[in-house]
């Protein structure tokens, strides 16, 4: 092979780390809160379902946010990865405060949203670290959204607008969304069909 083809070979592998690298890159933010308010929830009384690829959507809720992403995991092999194939630990009042974040270890694994503490009380209340993060199953409605997941950063504050909602597989799996902020453990998480993503 020649030389020159070498070298642009080279060029292009190191131009897709940095850009894979760039893309999922934790973004660094000053102290202070940076979305102070809750996430907005209409719940919906009797949704229509509407179909998507295997599965059937039944609408749970509207939904819409200002958060700051804590983390992001995405799936490619998982059951649920062809439905939701990003979920991402979301945060906002004062879980998305740098100087609280500093004082918890965030990661996410198997579909769950994990956080741990050093010292011997968290940096603010359990219960609002509970009330004030979450992980949500991302749905993309459209392939434009499916790009706009893609470029997401953890330290990204996005705005999105959706609905929380129910999936049911054609071979009869069913992923149900959770419809409260202070449930934790199985169940917890929400499942967000989201329409549009918005990086701030």
């Amino acid at each position: 092979m020649p030389r020159w083809l070498w070298i642009t070979l080279a060029a292009l592998l190191l131009a897709t780390v940095f850009a894979i690298h760039s893309r999922h890159g934790e973004i660094t933010r000053a102290p202070g809160v940076l979305a102070p308010d809750d996430p907005v929830q209409i719940d919906i009384a009797h949704g229509t379902p509407f179909p998507d690829g295997d599965y059937s959507i039944t609408p749970l809720a509207n939904f819409s946010m200002t958060a700051r992403v804590l983390s992001r995991a995405d799936y490619s092999w998982d059951r649920g990865a062809a439905l939701s194939p990003t979920d991402f630990a979301f945060g906002w009042g004062r879980m998305s405060d740098s100087s609280v974040l500093a004082g918890l270890d965030i990661s996410q694994s198997g579909r769950w949203y994990y956080y741990q503490w050093h010292t011997p009380q968290p940096p603010i209340p359990l219960p609002e670290i509970i009330h004030s993060s979450a992980n949500m199953h991302m749905i993309p409605a459209d392939a434009t959204v499916r790009g706009q997941i893609k470029r997401v950063r953890p330290g990204d504050i996005v705005h999105l607008e959706g609905l929380l909602i129910e999936a049911r597989g054609k071979d009869g799996s069913t992923w149900r969304s959770s419809m409260s902020r202070d449930d934790t453990g199985d169940g917890a998480c929400e499942v967000v069909y989201v329409r549009s993503l918005v990086v701030m």
